[in-house]
């Protein structure tokens, strides 16, 4: 498990690779696997876009349909581990249904606490369909997410999450 000032370190001097969805997110150097990071002027739209990076690191978003909808609910007990359980959800709707989005929407999300107990809540839905190899660009295979490398911060310029996907 990597410290909190080895991830600090590692965060701090990612190089962006190649360029994502312009405002959404970039592709970060990394030896094995896609690291991530993500943008958003608040969480709410950190998440949409992270999850947009985890089906655009599958296919080419821009031909995925939005014929079929999804709701998405996660609990975390931080922000990364909500990041994390969040971009499993969707991973999962992907493997257990064979459907990619192209469109990801938060609709409702709460940090509440319960003795002592902080919790994080979001709720949201995906709009896509099946993923057709005849019609859908095959890229890489997203195996899992991970916590490596995770972190989500935020700045003068909004919000950024970095993150890790096992390919």
């Amino acid at each position: 498990m990597d410290t909190f000032l080895e991830v600090e370190l590692l965060v701090n001097e990612a190089k962006i690779v190649e360029h994502g969805l312009p405002g959404k997110f970039d592709y970060l150097e990394h030896t094995a696997d896609v690291y991530i990071l993500a943008y958003g002027e608040n969480i709410i739209e950190l998440l949409e876009n992270a999850g947009i990076a985890l089906f655009e690191t599958m296919t080419d978003t821009s031909r995925i349909n939005k014929k079929i909808y999804r709701d998405v609910e996660v609990h975390g007990i931080d922000l990364e581990n909500l990041l994390y359980r969040w971009l499993e959800e969707l991973l999962t709707i992907y493997y257990s249904e064979n459907i990619m989005c192209s469109e990801i929407k938060v609709n409702k999300f709460i940090v509440s606490r319960e003795n002592n107990e902080i919790d994080y809540f979001v709720k949201g839905s995906c709009m896509g369909e099946e993923f057709d190899p005849e019609k859908h660009e095959s890229k890489v295979e997203v195996k899992a997410v991970t916590y490596h490398l995770m972190k989500i911060i935020r700045d003068e310029n909004g919000w950024k999450a970095y993150f890790v996907l096992d390919i």
